[in-house]
């Protein structure tokens, strides 16, 4: 079985949303067989991930980072969204943080890195905001020597 994870910014602006998603629909279509996603399911680029792997036929498994992971869902609809996608998921992996913290973050990232033999990246290359961001889960998988898709649309910025 194949095994690709995701990491990703939370913000994808608009102008970036539809080749974010012909980017990640590409890199998962040229995995043929069975393949097995993970995904924290933070909102934005780990739930669209998670969503076209499911739809691919993929099994989900969700990286929780902490016990109070959910409380981090705001807006309207966020933790619907999370809820539905998480009751598709295969597997549940638990990380044992209580709180939702930076160091939670990174440990779920480093978990999805050190479980996926391929991971993509919706990335604007820019540096992290917080330890867990995206540039330090993209250091870390390289330094693991896992190959990375970064998928971001040139030119444009995130909020």
């Amino acid at each position: 079985m194949k095994r690709i994870g995701v990491t990703g910014h939370r913000n994808i602006p608009p102008e970036a949303y539809a080749y974010v998603r012909a980017g990640i629909h590409t890199a998962l279509r040229h995995h043929e067989g069975a393949l097995e996603a993970f995904s924290s399911l933070a909102v934005g680029a780990d739930q669209l991930f998670a969503d076209l792997a499911l739809s691919f036929g993929a099994e989900l498994t969700v990286v929780i980072p902490s016990g109070d992971y959910e409380d981090g869902f705001s807006a309207p609809g966020e933790l619907a969204s999370f809820r539905q996608l998480r009751g598709r998921a295969t597997r549940e992996v638990r990380l044992a943080f209580p709180h939702s913290t930076d160091e939670a973050y990174y440990a779920a990232g480093a978990y999805i890195a050190d479980n996926c033999d391929r991971l993509v990246a919706v990335w604007d290359g820019g540096p992290s905001r917080g330890l867990g961001g995206t540039a330090d889960i993209v250091h870390y998988a390289r330094g693991l020597g896992k190959p990375v898709t970064i998928i971001w649309r040139e030119g444009v910025r995130r909020p």
